[in-house]
């Protein structure tokens, strides 16, 4: 027997302009207390199946749509890439043995760092992780740490590169290059390319650390009144790091634009460029064939078609899986990250623009408890939602489960409750027309970025080690999992909140800012950037703190570094416009020129 539900019912005027014939087995039509005509009422209504509310009241969605995908699925799956074949590897490994003769035979420390860092920021660095990491050891162990010494380049070089690989440096090593006052040397302003190298280094700052907060206004002001004459290619990357700086990017669209500026670099060597844009394409081809996949799965799993209201944006959950991880032998990660964004943006739209709240408590219990029984209090909309979200996670479950003897069923459902549950937080906030203040609303809202839920997957696609500290900090939410996720809430907010409160939403990081300090939005958003550098402060001091490996905290890093890119200009989910259809075609389809 069917159970009886309560559903309140937000209607215009009294009871009779409800039909009861749209609500078949009604057992009581009764009207809140003190409703009066032209008033809006509330309904209970007590059914023994879930009543259809689209006869009723219109949903949200009807005044807010998003457009239909830009991107056609058979022109999608008829993509080819040329860079396939035995030729190509032969070529590849060739120059993979010259490049490890220069890391084995070049002993100048600056230079081995300089070939490291131009492998890493051509997107090959992943070629040699061995060789890189046995580098990198050699420098940390060296207890004279003569590079504090060196000059402002190489130091901050050295700086950032040990930083960023997950070695414990002191920006202790900056005092050097400060004054008896306690300031910069002056003296300093002239060199630019070492104003540079510091400012990229002061980005990988921890909490606390004065020292590189100082370093980084100083170097700032400095090189956006740079005067003289600066090298072409010197000035470029001055600029592009004011925008962004280096540890914040993309990692793959980094090595596609650093690729043409090394071109006309002097000095540059011609075997790393060769390397560099051979990989690119030939990875490029693997990410064809993943999304021509993807593409297949998409459409046979026939969502979009049921669910019209949501965002059908399969191409662009693509990127976003590529963003975070590119490397070829990572196919099944992208796979999973492709299915999860996708199912992300069908819940955020359920969400935000079309459920009703009694629907949506509904739908998060069935989560929470996983339990498909309950699909027979759903609507048919949120049914084909939940029960595809359901199939496809036992699906991921079930392939780790046959190959790596591991049940992570209760990881990836737990993932998703908590998601779910902060997404349910938003739609009551929103129902209630309460704005919270910032701080409730960033509690709540780095879980409802689902920037854990990324994580929680990525971490079993990718084959992690498997230690309880690990799993605990999965089950917990370590800091490396929530500052990434909230540097993934802050992005989205700044290039998507004036379109929500368009649509009627009131929680975002800014509306609630502007609500509490009665701040303008220029001041709100200003504050919020802010927000994103203590982010990135607490995200990079977590790597220290981390039970993870290295591989994930980059995982991690780079789900932070992919959201910045992808709503960088926008929203890049929601609008697919010119920008994000270039971003596409220069990452995934087009080969670079050789």
């Amino acid at each position: 027997m069917a159970a009886t539900n309560l559903y309140k019912l937000h209607v215009l005027s009294t009871p009779s302009i409800i039909c009861p014939a749209h609500l078949p087995n009604t057992r009581s039509l009764v009207p809140r207390k003190g409703a009066r005509e032209g008033r809006l009422s509330v309904l209970q209504i007590r059914c023994s199946f879930p009543v259809n509310f689209d006869t009723i009241v219109p949903r949200r969605s009807e005044h807010y749509k998003y457009q239909p995908t830009i991107w056609d699925y058979d022109f999608i799956e008829s993509l080819e890439s040329s860079f396939v074949g035995g030729t190509y590897a032969n070529q590849t490994e060739k120059l993979k043995e010259e490049v490890r003769f220069m890391l084995k035979e070049t002993s100048d420390q600056v230079v081995k760092l300089e070939l490291i860092d131009t492998l890493e920021r051509l997107g090959v660095g992943y070629l040699f992780e061995g060789e890189i990491k046995k580098s990198l050891e050699d420098i940390d162990d060296d207890d004279d740490k003569l590079w504090i010494n060196e000059s402002l380049y190489s130091t901050a070089l050295t700086f950032r590169i040990l930083r960023q690989h997950g070695y414990e440096v002191s920006a202790g090593a900056f005092e050097e290059f400060k004054d008896e006052n306690g300031h910069f040397k002056e003296s300093l302003i002239s060199d630019v390319k070492g104003l540079l190298s510091l400012y990229e280094a002061a980005h990988v700052v921890c909490e606390g650390e004065i020292i590189l907060d100082d370093a980084r206004e100083f170097t700032r002001k400095h090189l956006n009144d740079l005067e003289g004459n600066v090298k072409a290619n010197l000035a470029k990357q001055a600029s592009r790091s004011l925008e962004i700086p280096l540890h914040w990017r993309m990692v793959r669209a980094e090595a596609r634009w650093y690729m043409d500026l090394y071109e006309e670099e002097e000095g540059m060597n011609p075997a790393l460029l060769e390397l560099a844009k051979l990989d690119f394409n030939m990875v490029q081809a693997v990410l064809l064939k993943d999304l021509k996949s993807m593409s297949r799965w998409w459409r046979n799993l026939g969502v979009a078609a049921k669910l019209s209201f949501a965002r059908d944006r399969l191409v662009e959950s693509f990127l976003w899986s590529v963003g975070i991880s590119y490397e070829p032998e990572y196919e099944l990660f992208r796979e999973w990250l492709t299915k999860v964004m996708n199912f992300v943006l069908i819940i955020d739209d359920i969400y935000d623009v079309y459920g009703f709240l009694e629907e949506l408590e509904i739908f998060t219990d069935a989560v929470e408890r996983w339990d498909h029984k309950l699909m027979n209090n759903l609507p048919y909309y949120m049914k084909v939602c939940f029960l595809a979200l359901y199939n496809t996670t036992n699906e991921m479950a079930y392939e780790t489960l046959k190959e790596q003897g591991m049940d992570i069923l209760p990881y990836l459902t737990k993932s998703w409750a908590n998601f779910i549950k902060a997404m349910l937080q938003e739609a009551k906030w929103c129902k209630q027309g309460y704005t919270p203040s910032l701080g409730e609303y960033l509690d709540n809202g780095w879980l409802s970025s689902s920037g854990s839920v990324f994580l929680v997957h990525a971490f079993f696609a990718t084959k992690q080690k498997i230690k309880p500290e690990v799993l605990e900090g999965l089950e917990k939410n370590h800091q490396l999992l929530k500052y990434s996720s909230m540097m993934f809430r802050l992005s989205n907010d700044l290039a998507t909140s004036s379109a929500e409160l368009e649509r009627g939403d009131v929680a975002s990081s800014i509306f609630c800012y502007m609500s509490e300090t009665k701040a303008s939005e220029a001041e709100a958003r200003n504050y919020i950037r802010g927000l994103m550098l203590d982010s990135w402060k607490k995200l990079n001091s977590s790597i220290s703190e981390s039970p993870f490996d290295l591989s994930f905290i980059n995982l991690s890093l780079n789900l932070a570094r992919t959201s910045l890119f992808i709503y960088e200009n926008g929203d890049g989910l929601g609008v697919e416009d010119s920008k994000s259809k270039d971003h596409i075609l220069s990452l995934i389809v087009n080969p670079v020129e050789k």
